[in-house]
């Protein structure tokens, strides 16, 4: 069963470098090395593609960008592990997360940016979430406010 997570921070800065900071390759291993360190993705940033995000060995997990709005809203559908150079086939462990969402949307006023994150997670990883996420939005905010 999956629970949703949310978290946010306003940043003093414009929404484009906000987005400039998480999806830039170097700004976006910087501040996800929080989860993991080496941290990096592949992709073609095309709405409907495959993203893998994975670590310094390679591994990992694959996903689609489900809906892409320049400057404004990311959204990734987790779909499964990436290990060995490939997709691996669904297990038990794979399928209780299979279909969680991780959405980023930014929302400008008045020069500053409101980051809202929203992630599905199963029971268990929450805590480490709760805890490593405030952390990587308080390096997002360093970059884009630098």
């Amino acid at each position: 069963m999956l629970q949703t997570l949310e978290f946010s921070t306003t940043i003093e800065a414009p929404k484009e470098k906000v987005w400039n900071a998480l999806w830039e390759d170097q700004n976006y291993r910087n501040w996800t090395k929080v989860f993991t360190e080496g941290s990096h993705f592949e992709t073609d940033w095309k709405e409907g593609s495959r993203i893998l995000f994975l670590d310094a060995k390679g591994e990992g997990m694959f996903s689609k960008i489900d809906k892409m709005v320049l400057n404004k809203l990311m959204a990734f559908e987790h779909l499964g592990m990436f290990k060995d150079g490939k997709e691996q086939p669904l297990d038990e462990q794979t399928k209780a997360w299979a279909g969680a969402k991780e959405i980023y949307s930014l929302t400008e006023n008045n020069g500053k940016t409101v980051l809202e994150v929203k992630l599905d997670t199963v029971a268990g990883f929450d805590g480490y979430f709760n805890e490593s996420f405030p952390k990587a939005l308080k390096k997002v905010k360093e970059l884009s406010e630098n």
